[in-house]
């Protein structure tokens, strides 16, 4: 059976695929099956719906005829929603870090035909691009080394397998070692910027649990360096343009050390961890602004996220309009516009709103003025 099967499915994600020329079949046995009735590898791609760069890979490859024809020629492509398998997903995540890969989305995954991953990898692009290879090399590469040399893909295969077992089936006690305890916050505490706070490394994501886990370890220790990365980390992301300063709400990266330039896309758990490690960290430093960010950040997820008063979506896209972020930047003639009076100055001033904006000629929004040079009334 040929031809794209993902008509009858539910998902928003794999509904946005159902029209593509890849002949794409949900994950399940009827998938593998056919890849060992065809002894082709598995093409597994891995993405959701409000994903920018899953956008980007489907409008260029997955709708390109030429690109489709070779995948469908080549293997049995398989499209997964991480929301709908978030098993599959962290299974074949793990698979591309123990590649050397750097786990995201899409997933570009590539198994055996008994369902045996041996190679992942994120986006690629169309054409050879900042040292990525195109999607269409990539696939010609690796189905023409499966097919002339399938036993090359077995020490790939037995180590993923070994690393996956092993996470798998390690101790998940509620035992833990103190000194182990106090060894791994102190290593996390070594990779954190200290100058603009969270991990070191473009792009910079907030890593919530990290902060957390160093927030911890100064309310359990005393020492006061936890207690400055947790601070420097969320001050810096509470005033960079990761943090949406007008409907609130905090975007899933920035693609700049200084939190300035954000990847557009919000996503409820990113948000709901921001709004754990903010209250517990207001409680014990009462700084206003972490309040103000709980406060406005609930609201918009009340407003925004809501659905059908139920339950909340699980993101926001980064694209409207067809363009990333459209709807999150400013030109200062729009600023000029909008705002009245004596306003005007000093929003631009605190906003860092500039005729160059800091975004392809336009302004995102972040606290260029530090906090406490703020009143209430500026906040």
């Amino acid at each position: 059976m040929s031809g794209n099967l993902l008509a009858s499915e539910t998902s928003p994600y794999l509904l946005q695929h159902k029209d593509n020329p890849v002949h794409w079949r949900p994950w399940g046995t009827e998938a593998l099956n056919a890849a060992k009735a065809a002894n082709k590898p598995l093409l597994v791609s891995i993405g959701y719906s409000s994903c920018h760069w899953c956008h980007v890979m489907a409008h260029e490859s997955f709708e390109d005829e030429e690109t489709a024809a070779l995948i469908n020629d080549l293997y049995v492509p398989v499209k997964i929603d991480r929301e709908e398998r978030p098993d599959i997903d962290a299974w074949l995540q793990n698979a591309m870090v123990v590649t050397g890969e750097r786990g995201g989305w899409p997933l570009t995954a590539f198994l055996t035909p008994q369902g045996e991953p041996f190679w992942a990898g994120t986006y690629f692009p169309k054409a050879d691009a900042q040292g990525r290879p195109a999607f269409k090399t990539v696939l010609s590469q690796i189905a023409q080394r499966y097919r002339e040399k399938p036993e090359a893909t077995q020490p790939n295969i037995d180590h993923i397998k070994q690393i996956s077992d092993r996470a798998w089936n390690q101790d998940h006690s509620d035992k833990v070692d103190p000194i182990l305890v106090e060894q791994v916050s102190i290593a996390t505490a070594q990779r954190f910027d200290i100058f603009f706070g969270g991990m070191t490394g473009i792009p910079k994501f907030p890593t919530i649990p990290s902060v957390a886990l160093l927030w911890r370890a100064y309310l359990r220790t005393g020492t006061p360096q936890f207690a400055q990365i947790v601070m420097t980390s969320l001050d810096a992301m509470s005033r960079g343009g990761i943090y949406d300063h007008i409907g609130g709400g905090f975007s899933r990266y920035a693609v700049d050390e200084r939190w300035i330039i954000p990847h557009f896309e919000k996503m409820l758990y990113d948000n709901a961890q921001f709004v754990e490690i903010l209250t517990l960290v207001w409680q014990a430093s009462h700084n206003p602004i972490f309040r103000n960010r709980v406060e406005e950040t609930v609201a918009w997820l009340f407003r925004e996220m809501l659905v059908e008063d139920s339950c909340f979506a699980a993101g926001l896209d980064a694209d409207s309009e067809g363009e990333e972020g459209k709807y999150y930047v400013w030109t200062e003639a729009e600023i000029d516009a909008d705002l009245v009076g004596t306003l005007i100055p000093r929003f631009k001033q605190v906003y860092g709103v500039t005729a160059e904006g800091n975004y392809n000629g336009r302004n995102i929004l972040h606290r260029y003025i530090p906090f406490t040079d703020l009143t209430e009334a500026d906040e």
